[in-house]
């Protein structure tokens, strides 16, 4: 068995798809009032869900923690340790 991907269950959509898409580079079709996204990056499946949607899609009502409570991490590729400091500022730079 291997990891093909995961989701995140979010609460604004519209702000999700320009975090990925503008700030991180992630190739995203889908519009920022789509329902779901779906797209690949690096080879592993990548899926935002609206948490109101995803109840309606599968029938269920979930709880969610408030604020900023770290449901979980991204780790993302760089191949030195001065590239981390550049990924930074061009994120912060674009708006993270």
């Amino acid at each position: 068995m291997r990891l093909d991907g995961f989701g995140i269950l979010v609460k604004d959509m519209g702000a999700m798809v320009r975090f990925y898409r503008d700030v991180l580079g992630f190739e995203i079709e889908e519009g920022e009032d789509a329902a779901n996204v779906y797209l690949v990056k690096d080879g592993t499946l990548f899926l935002l869900y609206g948490r109101k949607d995803f109840e309606e899609m599968t029938g269920r009502r979930y709880g969610y923690a408030d604020g900023t409570c770290g449901h979980f991490e991204v780790a993302l590729h760089v191949d030195t340790f001065e590239e981390v400091d550049a990924a930074f500022a061009e994120a912060v730079s674009k708006g993270a």
